[in-house]
């Protein structure tokens, strides 16, 4: 069927989301259409603000409407540890978790050359520049496990390393609740290499 044209545009820019094929697009359009008009404005208004106001943390990169953001901010964070993640997602998980209590990068990506995403594209002109600051102690790599995730977390420990700033990786394996008939070998196999010990009473 032809869409009119900015029906059409419409659905087409709806599809940039994740997740959304050409059919999600058309109910969500309709939707908004027939049925929630004052919501498609707010979300109109919303989506406009949000893309003219909210940058990047000029220090760990993470969303912001601010040069310096809340975290990079804040008087009670360990400026000592810095845990680096590819996403701003990431770090909204590792909060909501309340374990961690220092600082953050956030790449945007990992490393991909096939694809065209370098050190420039993840910021890591400024990751070496924090680290030469002389403030961090530790970096925390909790990039994603898989090949380019262990790739970038590679890149990442010899830029540290260089700076004699000390290195850990989050630990990946069986997941709480998890039973091992069910766990992948990969995630096994990491599992029992990165095994710790118990202590005695």
């Amino acid at each position: 069927m032809a869409y009119s044209p900015l029906l059409q545009q419409l659905l087409q820019a709806l599809q940039c989301l994740p997740g959304v094929g050409s059919r999600t697009a058309q109910r969500m359009a309709f939707y908004l259409l027939q049925r929630d008009r004052e919501g498609a404005r707010e979300l109109s208004v919303a989506l406009q603000e949000a893309i003219e106001h909210i940058g990047e943390c000029e220090r760990c990169r993470m969303l912001s409407e601010e040069p310096l953001c809340r975290l990079c901010t804040a008087s009670n964070r360990d400026v000592a540890m810095i845990c680096v993640v590819e996403s701003p997602a990431d770090v909204i998980a590792i909060e909501e978790s309340g374990v961690f209590r220092g600082l953050y990068f956030v790449l945007h990506g990992r490393l991909s050359p096939l694809d065209g995403i370098g050190p420039g594209e993840l910021g890591l002109e400024r990751f070496e520049a924090r680290l030469s600051e002389g403030e961090v102690s530790e970096v925390i790599l909790a990039t994603s496990s898989t090949v380019e995730g262990e790739a970038t977390a590679g890149y990442l420990a010899t830029l540290a390393k260089e700076q004699n700033v000390a290195v850990s990786r989050i630990a990946h394996g069986v997941p709480i609740g998890g039973e091992l008939e069910y766990v992948d070998r990969s995630t096994l196999s990491r599992a029992i290499a990165g095994r710790l010990g118990i202590a005695s009473d």
